[in-house]
């Protein structure tokens, strides 16, 4: 879905796009006080942030999601050209360089004052929705009366925007392709996400009491590219959600089956190919290269299962045209005009303005931008 703009540039009145990540170390020496940065007030022990640090060794020390960013900013930059708008793709991580309060310092200078940001986050929960809008809260607070004119909104969660469901459905098809469908039923397909605290996922969504978003998204995306997978190539895989870096206090409930609990499980029922597909995810970053493509795979070999693991949506261009199709939502939102994507009557809509108590930091109240509180 592409408003029609009413303007002669179709992002108005955006001066500029902000690309939003998690960040990631790009070397050796940056581990540790990433690690530290991300778990500032946890309380996390320091032999638990070396036990990380060691999946870093793995890759020199370098996450990968810097360099999955840089690719999106161009994709992004040259689909927004090619709509013939001159709006430029900014980019600030959480956790990293470029850190938010350096971009928008920088996008003030340069007279960029009106913002619209796009997540590296899919789904509605804290950890991937209201702890960024807390971050951008905390960027603009650094930089003092310097932000007062900035104007920062957000695109909407877009886990179940169908843009977003058919890459997933299109990379699972391709990675499939060379199994014999003789096999299916003994193939379990596996769409794997980030675990979080059970505490946080019955909180995530409108402070209406309901919660569960975050688990109830992923079931509804898994069951969507499940469909798409039979209507493309008429294979019903069996399929289930699994999560995979798992972190924090063992005594803290966090959401499970783990995928390498859930392929040791199948393997003793017969299973003989898992296929992993990391709906969870918006491109192949630490999480995925390490738990997956390291450990997970591992896991399934050691125990004689064949493992195929599907890509991340990354810079397809499908994705990167559903990212500035929202955009270009946003910004007729901010114009005033009414906007009815095409999926309006799924129920799986959410507003771009969080509602008041959405996806609640369960440790301290702090502000974040974006949303009624």
């Amino acid at each position: 879905m592409t408003p029609l703009p009413s303007d002669d540039d179709v992002l108005a009145p955006y001066d500029a796009v902000l690309l939003v990540s998690f960040g990631g170390p790009e070397a050796p020496d940056e581990v540790m006080p990433f690690l530290r940065r991300v778990t500032a007030g946890r309380d996390v022990p320091e032999e638990r942030l070396l036990d990380v640090a060691a999946h870093y060794d793995h890759f020199g020390g370098r996450s990968p999601i810097n360099d999955q960013n840089r690719a999106l900013v161009a994709a992004l930059t040259d689909e927004i050209a090619r709509r013939g708008s001159d709006v430029p793709v900014l980019w600030g991580n959480r956790n990293s360089d470029p850190f938010l309060a350096d971009t928008l310092r920088a996008a003030r200078a340069e007279g960029l004052l009106r913002l619209c940001v796009v997540l590296t986050s899919a789904y509605s929960s804290y950890s991937s929705c209201r702890q960024y809008r807390e971050n951008l809260a905390a960027a603009t607070e650094e930089l003092g009366v310097a932000a007062a004119d900035l104007v920062i909104d957000k695109v909407r969660p877009y886990a179940v925007h169908p843009g977003f469901v058919a890459v997933n459905t299109e990379a699972l098809v391709e990675a499939i392709a060379d199994l014999p469908e003789n096999g299916d039923a003994s193939t379990r397909l596996l769409f794997v996400t980030h675990s979080v605290p059970e505490a946080m996922d019955d909180t995530s969504g409108p402070g209406d009491g309901e919660g569960n978003l975050y688990v109830d998204q992923h079931l509804r995306v898994g069951a969507l590219v499940a469909e798409g997978l039979r209507e493309r190539t008429g294979r019903d895989l069996q399929h289930e959600l699994v999560f995979c870096s798992r972190s924090g206090s063992p005594r803290t409930p966090w959401l499970e089956p783990d995928v390498n609990d859930r392929i040791t499980e199948l393997a003793a029922e017969g299973v003989t190919t898992v296929v992993v597909a990391p709906i969870g995810f918006v491109s192949d970053h630490m999480e995925v290269v390490n738990d997956l493509d390291r450990e997970a795979r591992a896991t399934a070999e050691r125990l004689g299962v064949r493992f195929v693991r599907v890509p991340t949506a990354g810079t397809h261009p499908v994705f990167v045209e559903t990212l500035v199709d929202l955009v270009e939502e946003r910004a007729a939102e901010a114009r005033g005009e009414v906007v009815l994507p095409a999926h309006a009557d799924s129920g799986d809509l959410r507003p771009s303005v969080c509602d008041a108590g959405c996806c609640p930091n369960l440790r301290e109240a702090l502000p974040a931008l974006c949303g009624r509180d």
